[in-house]
């Protein structure tokens, strides 16, 4: 979601040469589940990357205490997860499992996981 990461300059492609699934953190939910899903089921994807990022304003932020600022501020019933996390490559990490047991993800035959620094530009691979 973050206007600093370029996906495509990045990974070096030009436009429709991936699907580009962007929100919140980078975090794997169940609508990105269902995106990929449609990806490869319909339009014949094999390959996943999960880029995460430096400087997320997810990474850190405390769950609870946004939850309640938005149920004081809205006085209104939230069905989805904030999703905030400790530490980017953690976040990565989990995604990238996320993604590999998923049953409606079976079709992926890559599925890699990287840390995208918003200062230098550099993108590593999370182990």
């Amino acid at each position: 979601m973050d206007a600093r990461v370029d996906p495509y300059r990045t990974l070096g492609l030009t436009l429709g040469d991936a699907h580009v699934i962007r929100n919140a953190g980078g975090v794997v939910t169940a609508e990105v589940i269902r995106s990929l899903t449609i990806s490869q089921h319909k339009l014949g994807t094999t390959e996943v990357v999960l880029i995460g990022h430096t400087g997320c304003g997810l990474e850190g932020l405390d769950s609870d205490e946004f939850a309640s600022k938005l149920e004081e501020e809205t006085r209104e019933p939230r069905d989805w997860s904030i999703a905030a996390f400790e530490e980017v490559d953690t976040s990565v990490r989990e995604g990238i499992e996320r993604i590999k047991s998923s049953p409606f993800l079976s079709r992926a035959e890559s599925v890699r996981g990287f840390v995208y620094d918003v200062n230098t530009g550099a993108l590593r691979e999370v182990e």
